[in-house]
C-alpha cells in the first residue's frame, strides 16, 4: 500500500463539463492522493463548479492562458493549501488531463517509481491509443527534438500525464509555454541529470477529430513544440511572452 497524503493531482481543464467530474472522482481514488486541484483555465461551461461539486479544490484563470500556465496556478495553489496547514515536506504532483474521465482512477502506476524514489518524473504511455488523426508530425517534432538534446526518445513525448517531485518542477520553472510544455520538462530535467522513467497505463482521452478546429489546435502544437525545442537548442529556457 502506497502512503497517504504524499501526492497532489493537478488538473488543468479547460471546458471539460462532460468529463471533470469523473476525471476528479477518478483521481480522489489514488493511493497516495489526498489533495486534487483543478485549475478552470478559462472555461466557458460549468468545468469548475462541476469539479468542485465532485470534490476538488478549484482555482479559475479568468481567461484562458495555456496550459503551461495552468499548471504553474496549480502547482502554487498546492504551496499556498501546504503553507496554510503547516505541512512539513511538499506533496509529489500528480498531472492530469481533465478529459482522462473515470480512467484517471488507472494513474497510480504513474505515482509508484516517484514515491519510492525511482524517479524524478514519470511520463505515461497509454496502453490503449486513441487514434488522431494529424497528432502523428507533433509528436515526430518531440520526439526527435528530444532525441537530438538528450539522446533519448520517449515513446510518447507528448503525453501530459506525469508525476514528479516537487523538487523536479522546480528545477524546470519557468515551463515553456502552452502545448511545449510536455517536451521542455523532459529536455529539462534529463539535462540536469534526473531521472526520467516511461510507465505503461490503461488511461485515455477523448478522441480528437479532423475537423477545423483540431486542425488549428496541431497547428498551436506544432508552432509551441517548435519554440521551446529552438530556444533549448539556443541553450535558453526563457519562455515566451503572451500565451500561458
Amino acid at each position: 500500500m502506497l502512503p497517504s497524503g504524499d501526492v497532489a493531482v493537478i488538473i488543468p481543464a479547460k471546458d471539460e463539463s462532460d468529463r471533470i467530474r469523473a476525471t476528479v472522482s477518478g483521481a480522489t481514488g489514488l493511493p497516495g492522493v489526498d489533495l486534487v486541484v483543478v485549475v478552470d483555465d478559462g472555461s466557458r461551461d460549468g468545468t469548475g463548479s462541476l469539479a468542485q461539486a465532485a470534490g476538488a479544490c478549484v482555482v479559475s484563470h479568468s481567461r484562458s492562458r495555456g496550459k503551461a500556465a495552468a499548471m504553474e496556478t496549480g502547482a502554487e495553489a498546492v504551496l499556498l493549501l501546504e503553507s496554510r496547514d503547516g505541512r512539513a515536506s511538499p506533496r509529489h504532483l500528480l498531472f492530469l488531463d481533465g478529459d482522462l474521465g473515470r480512467t484517471a482512477g488507472e494513474a497510480a502506476a504513474l505515482t509508484a517509481p516517484v514515491l519510492a524514489g525511482e524517479a524524478d518524473m514519470t511520463i505515461a504511455v497509454f496502453a490503449n491509443r486513441v487514434r488522431q488523426g494529424g497528432h502523428g508530425f507533433v509528436v515526430a517534432l518531440s520526439g526527435a527534438g528530444i532525441e537530438r538534446a538528450t539522446g533519448w526518445r520517449p515513446a510518447q513525448p507528448l503525453n501530459g500525464q506525469r508525476c514528479l517531485t516537487r523538487a523536479a518542477f522546480e528545477a524546470a520553472r519557468p515551463l515553456a509555454h502552452g502545448f511545449g510544455v510536455e517536451t521542455a520538462l523532459t529536455i529539462d530535467l534529463l539535462r540536469q541529470g534526473m531521472r526520467v522513467k516511461e510507465v505503461e497505463v490503461p488511461l485515455a482521452h477523448r478522441a480528437t477529430g479532423a475537423d477545423w478546429r483540431a486542425q488549428v489546435h496541431r497547428a498551436r502544437q506544432f508552432a509551441d513544440v517548435a519554440y521551446a525545442l529552438a530556444v533549448r537548442q539556443a541553450g535558453g529556457r526563457r519562455p515566451r511572452p503572451g500565451r500561458g
